[in-house]
């Protein structure tokens, strides 16, 4: 498992959130961060694709050392 932060544009409503179960939402003013652990890359990209299917602009995506 690797530990991941997404910072995208906007603040996410709840029911964005609920769509990604695995990862806790912050907001912050005008972005939002999605943390969480992902078990590998494929299931990154499919995080990555599902929010710009839902044309969620990603700033940044960071991997958190352990």
């Amino acid at each position: 498992m690797t530990r991941v932060l997404i910072r995208v544009n906007g603040e996410l409503s709840k029911e964005l959130q609920r769509a990604f179960p695995q990862l806790a939402a912050q907001a912050h003013h005008e972005q939002s961060t999605l943390t969480g652990e992902v078990p590998d890359q494929e299931a990154l990209q499919g995080i990555l694709h599902a929010l710009g299917a839902l044309d969620i602009n990603v700033i940044e995506v960071v991997t958190i050392p352990d």
